[in-house]
């Protein structure tokens, strides 16, 4: 089952009013949501795409230089390096005594969606080599 969120939830998980969000949408820095009207809803894709618009404009990136990082260019925004004190989210993921799987999906770049798609894999493949 696929994630999906209202605009009022996407609003609140990205701290971005639904006009600025409407706004990158008008300009082409986010996807249209899916379906129309009060059906429309968001997935992780339109999550992602507002959390690294966020990311760059913080940053003071400009809108214009941000449509040509989210068309495929090169962030102007180089990746902070880890300083004593920082606070990274890692998923733990127990797959037997003695096996954890630890992941920053972040740094590895995945979705939600494809993060749970990913453990999904490791765990089916755990199985069929303890059926083998």
């Amino acid at each position: 089952m696929t994630t999906t969120y209202s605009i009022d939830q996407l609003c609140a998980l990205t701290d971005l009013p639904k006009r600025t969000v409407r706004y990158y949408m008008q300009l082409g820095l986010v996807d249209r949501p899916v379906g129309e009207t009060r059906a429309a809803h968001y997935t992780p894709m339109h999550l992602g795409q507002l959390m690294q618009i966020r990311k760059l404009a913080d940053s003071g990136v400009s809108l214009e230089r941000i449509r040509a990082v989210m068309a495929g260019g090169e962030s102007p925004v180089p990746e902070r390096q880890q300083q004593p004190g920082s606070i990274r989210v890692r998923s733990h993921v127990f797959i037997a005594p003695g096996v954890e799987l630890q992941i920053d999906p972040q740094e590895a770049g995945l979705s939600p969606e494809q993060l749970r798609a990913f453990v999904r894999t490791v765990m089916s493949a755990w199985e069929n080599k303890n059926e083998q």
